[in-house]
């Protein structure tokens, strides 16, 4: 069985480490045209579209699927069984905790934090992962919690801690977060760069 599959035109850093499968896992899949810098690691079971582009230190877990043209930046952490959509762009930092989806088109800012676990150390709870509909903008230093789904073209501001839902085309701003209107000039798809 070979260590991964990788598409045409990749760079691989070599001090990136793409780890081997290990019983029943299969090998990472990356796609074609894609980066991936100094000293990130993807694990087995992780399969990426085409022109992935990982900063330096990004880490890609187990079981999660990443669509075509995403920046994982430095330092960013992807958890395993996560769903991350096509155009999204994480940069320095974000946190993505297993059992959480991303669609299309998302931006979470520097150190935006992303939570699975309501009680943790405390109960046996259930993981759930926000989702991320398509379009949202999640700020710096924001933090969404467990099972909150933030609607399509929300924005996050930057530092708001989510505790609930958020309706789509919203304003999210402040801790805990509070609803506001979508001010005009945010009103728009994200523009993938």
């Amino acid at each position: 069985m070979s260590k991964c599959q990788i598409g045409e035109g990749c760079r691989i850093a070599e001090s990136a480490d793409i780890l081997p499968p290990e019983g029943g896992q299969s090998p990472a899949r990356i796609g074609s045209d894609s980066v991936v810098r100094a000293g990130s690691i993807i694990y087995p079971d992780v399969v990426a579209g085409d022109r992935l582009q990982t900063g330096h230190h990004a880490v890609v877990r187990e079981e999660t699927t990443v669509g075509h043209d995403c920046v994982v930046g430095s330092q960013v952490v992807v958890d395993g069984r996560s769903d991350i959509g096509d155009e999204v762009s994480m940069q320095t930092g974000a946190y993505v905790p297993s059992e959480t989806t991303i669609r299309d088109r998302v931006f979470l800012g520097p150190r935006a934090v992303l939570t699975n676990d309501p009680y943790p150390l405390r109960q046996g709870a259930d993981l759930a992962g926000p989702v991320l509909e398509d379009d949202v903008t999640v700020g710096a230093n924001a933090t969404v919690l467990p099972g909150v789904t933030v609607g399509e073209r929300s924005f996050v501001a930057a530092g708001a801690v989510v505790t609930e839902d958020v309706p789509p085309s919203t304003l999210a701003i402040g801790t805990p977060a509070k609803h506001r209107p979508l001010p005009e000039k945010l009103a728009v798809a994200n523009a993938y760069r």
